[in-house]
C-alpha cells in the first residue's frame, strides 16, 4: 500500500506507529514530526531510572537513528504542525514547509499543568527536564515539590537516594488518592517518611514565589529546587483546530478512529471508548506502547479494536508494583497479603466487580488478575482476600 502517512508527535507513540506500519508491509511515505530536537524517546525512565541514574542515556531511545533511514522514516526533529488543511489534505509546518497525507495519527502527548501565575519552577515532563533536575540532587541540597502524584512521588524517591532533603506538599489527604484511595495512597504515604520526605498532606499552595512556597496557613517553605507536579493535560490544539471531535483528549473510537476515518489518535492525547471501561483517556506508558500497532492496522484498511487493559508500573524504593484495569478511589478496596511486608495484591470492586488489580512486590500475579478484570464477573471480597484461594475460583 502506498500513499503517504504523516504522524504528530515523536514520542514513544509516534515512533511505534511508524515501526507499526513497517512491520504490517505498508511502503508508502511515513513523515514522523518530532517538536523536541531528540530522537524519539520513551518517557517512563526519566522519573524513574534514567532520573536515578540507574539507566544510561541511550536506553531511553526508541530506535537509533539509523533505524529510521533504514526503514525509510522521514524523521524531522525541532519541527512542529502549524495547521492541518483537510480540504487540501496538507499539514504545514513551522519550518515553512508542507506534507501532503493520505493518513494522519496524531500523537501529541500531553503537557504538565502549569501552575496559576507560571512561577519559575521545575517541571518533568520531558528528557532536558529530568538532566536539569538530576544535576540539581545531591548531599547538602534540598527539593520542594508540590503534587503528591507518580512524578512527584517517583522524583522524590530519586532525590532521596541521592541524599537530597525532599518535602512534597499535597491538598488531598492522601497521595493518589483518586486513583488509589486513603488505604492504599496511606501506604505510600507511609512508605516515603520511613525514607525521610517529609510530606505534607491536606495542605494546598497559596501561592509561589522567588522559590518560596507559601502554604495554607501562611507558612512560607523554601528549597534550592521547587517541582512542580500537579498533573497533565493533553495536546490537542492541532486536532481541535482541524475541526476534530475533542473533549478530554481527541475523541477516538474503539479501533482509534477520530471523528474523521483519515485521521487517527494514539497515546496520551486519546479518549478512547474502550470496549470494557467506556471512554477514557489514560496517561500511561502501555499505550503509547501498544495502541499504534491497532492504530496502524487500520489506517492500512483493517478493522481492530484496542481492548488491552490500562496498565501502569512504578518503583519507589523497596516498593514496585503494577497496576492494571481503571478504577476509582472511591471503589471498595480488597487486600490480599501483607500491607506491611509490602508484598501483597489489592483489587477495586465496584458492586462486586474488579475493575482494577494491584500486584506489590508479587511478579507472578499479573496475567490472573488480567484475567480477573476482563472476566467482569461477580466475586466475594472475604474470598478474593483470602490467599489460600486460587484468583480464579474467587
Amino acid at each position: 500500500m502506498g500513499g503517504s502517512t504523516v504522524i504528530v508527535g515523536g514520542g514513544l507513540a509516534g515512533a511505534k506507529t511508524a515501526e507499526a506500519l513497517r512491520e504490517r508491509g505498508y511502503d508508502g511515505a511515513i513523515v514522523l514530526l518530532a517538536a523536541e530536537s531528540h530522537l524519539p524517546y520513551e518517557r517512563p525512565p526519566l522519573s524513574k531510572g534514567y532520573l536515578s541514574g540507574s539507566d544510561d542515556r541511550d536506553s531511553v531511545f526508541v530506535h537509533d537513528r539509523a533505524w529510521y533511514d533504514e526503514h525509510d522514516v522521514d524523521l524531522r526533529v525541532g519541527v512542529t504542525v502549524e495547521r492541518i488543511d483537510r480540504d487540501a489534505r496538507q499539514v504545514a509546518l513551522s519550518d515553512g514547509s508542507a506534507v501532503h497525507y493520505d493518513k494522519v495519527v496524531i500523537a501529541t502527548g500531553s503537557r504538565p499543568r502549569r501552575f496559576p501565575g507560571d512561577p519559575d519552577v521545575a517541571y518533568l515532563r520531558t528528557l532536558d527536564d529530568s538532566d536539569a533536575l538530576r544535576a540539581r540532587f545531591g548531599e547538602g541540597r534540598s527539593l520542594l515539590i508540590v503534587g503528591a502524584g507518580w512524578i512527584g512521588l517517583e522524583a522524590a524517591a530519586a532525590a532521596r537516594g541521592a541524599g537530597t532533603a525532599v518535602t512534597i506538599v499535597e491538598p488531598a489527604d492522601a497521595p493518589l488518592e483518586k486513583v488509589l484511595g486513603k488505604q492504599q495512597g496511606g501506604v505510600i504515604a507511609e512508605l516515603h517518611r520511613r525514607h525521610g520526605v517529609d510530606l505534607r498532606l491536606s495542605t494546598g499552595v497559596e501561592r509561589i514565589e522567588s522559590g518560596t512556597v507559601t502554604v495554607d496557613g501562611g507558612e512560607e517553605l523554601t528549597a534550592d529546587t521547587v517541582l512542580v507536579g500537579i498533573g497533565a493535560e493533553p495536546i490537542t490544539d492541532v486536532a481541535a483546530d482541524a475541526g476534530l471531535v475533542v473533549s478530554n483528549g481527541i475523541d477516538v473510537d474503539a479501533g482509534l478512529r477520530t471523528s474523521d476515518p483519515d485521521f487517527f489518535a494514539v497515546g496520551d492525547v486519546a479518549n478512547q471508548d474502550h470496549p470494557l471501561f467506556g471512554r477514557i483517556r489514560v496517561e500511561h506508558w502501555a499505550n503509547a506502547l501498544n495502541q499504534p500497532a491497532v492504530a496502524a492496522a487500520n489506517a492500512l484498511g483493517g478493522d481492530e479494536t484496542y481492548a488491552r487493559l490500562p496498565y501502569f508500573y512504578t518503583d519507589q524504593y523497596e516498593f514496585g508494583m503494577e497496576y492494571r484495569g481503571y478504577a476509582s478511589g472511591e471503589d471498595q478496596v480488597v487486600v490480599r497479603g501483607s500491607e506491611d511486608d509490602l508484598e501483597y495484591l489489592a483489587f477495586w470492586l465496584a458492586d462486586r466487580v474488579v475493575r482494577a488489580g494491584m500486584n506489590v512486590n508479587i511478579w507472578d500475579r499479573g496475567d490472573d488478575i488480567a484475567t480477573l478484570i476482563e472476566s467482569q464477573r461477580r466475586v466475594d471480597p472475604a474470598r478474593l482476600a483470602d490467599p489460600s484461594i486460587p484468583l480464579a475460583d474467587v
